[in-house]
């Protein structure tokens, strides 16, 4: 008759009762996550990270939640900064405006009697009454210029391609867009904006290749103004915070070094227009283009790298020349020997391939080993 002892797990201690399943597994859930106030938690994606493991216990790996990347912060601008039409009128109001107050002017000066007869006779005017130059008479010379001034101070011509950033006492009015004659208010300062699209053929900027040897890059920039508030009244100088974006974009990209392929240049161009484009758009400036037009060493190491490029087309040359002797030395002394034209022991082998070796190499300019 045979006797069963129960065994305890060393992982138990005396006492506690065995577990009734072997297999069973554990989760263990984050405090935070059971006292959450929110209504809809966001599902992060949980990344398994084993922290601990006890062997034979059934643990299962704990999950720790990833921490966000943190985006790289935009430019601070004014939210409420933005592109707006600002309010203008047809020409033909200003020049009626400015008319009125010539005709005001002229009226005034024949109430004054202070109009020449010439003139009274010419417009078939009333014998002059002779009022004289009183308080009334300067009013009315006050009212007139300052319909004239009015009228005549506000018409512009608007052309294609060009803006008007308006602002009145330091505040933004609107951006004039339209073309041909109109009347804007004369109080109002006026800034023009290009809004073109536009080509920038930079100057040699600092730059580095994968190495970190000194560079000089010339890049083209294909871009405009999108935003002409932003780009006015955001900024000090658009043009100039264009120029430290690219060389930003430069600093942080690493540029194929002279005599890269040409999908490597143009790989380079896309990462820094994407770049350039993320740092101005919040300014109002639109880039469609950022290219490497030219890549040159820097002249503190221009000279050595010229001789390790020169020394590194002389070895992969000599290596071509090389391999295609050896190739030839291979082929014409297998043919002999196949052919059952000469029979060659070990030395006499030798001898031949060395003469081979040096006549081949003779014939191709290079010089015998």
């Amino acid at each position: 008759m045979s006797t069963t002892t129960s065994q305890t797990p060393e992982s138990e201690g005396p006492g506690r009762p065995g577990r009734l399943i072997q297999n069973e597994a554990t989760t263990e859930i984050p405090v935070h996550l059971l006292f959450r106030d929110e209504q809809d938690p966001v599902s992060v994606p949980l990344r398994p990270t084993v922290v601990g493991r006890r062997q034979g216990t059934g643990e299962q790996p704990r999950f720790r939640r990833p921490t966000p990347a943190k985006p790289r912060p935009a430019p601070e601008v004014d939210p409420q900064l933005g592109e707006r039409p600002a309010r203008v009128l047809p020409a033909t109001v200003g020049v009626l405006a400015g008319a009125c107050g010539a005709a005001g002017c002229v009226a005034t000066s024949w109430w004054a009697g202070v109009l020449p007869s010439l003139a009274v006779a010419a417009l078939r005017l009333p014998a002059d009454p002779g009022a004289g130059l009183g308080p009334a008479q300067w009013g009315a010379y006050a009212g007139a210029a300052a319909l004239g001034f009015f009228g005549f101070g506000g018409l512009a011509r608007g052309r294609t391609g060009r803006a008007w950033v308006l602002g009145l006492y330091g505040r933004y009015r609107g951006t004039v867009r339209r073309t041909g004659l109109m009347w804007v208010n004369p109080l109002l300062l006026r800034r023009r904006v290009d809004v073109r699209l536009r080509h920038w053929r930079s100057e040699e900027m600092p730059a580095a290749d994968g190495n970190g040897v000194a560079l000089r890059v010339v890049v083209l920039v294909v871009w405009r103004v999108r935003d002409t508030a932003r780009a006015v009244l955001g900024i000090e100088d658009h043009e100039t915070y264009l120029r430290e974006c690219v060389e930003a974009a430069l600093a942080r990209v690493a540029v194929e070094a002279p005599g890269a392929a040409r999908g490597s240049i143009e790989a380079v161009g896309e990462v820094l227009t994407r770049l350039t484009a993320a740092d101005a758009a919040p300014v109002g400036l639109e880039v469609f283009s950022v290219q490497p037009v030219r890549v040159e060493y820097a002249p503190e190491v221009a000279a050595a790298m010229q001789r390790r490029r020169i020394a590194a087309m002389d070895a992969e040359q000599r290596a071509s020349v090389l391999t295609s002797v050896v190739d030839s030395v291979e082929d014409t002394v297998t043919r002999l020997t196949v052919r059952g034209l000469v029979e060659l022991d070990d030395y006499e082998r030798k001898a031949l391939v060395k003469d081979l070796t040096v006549a081949f190499c003779a014939g191709r300019g290079e010089p015998g080993p």
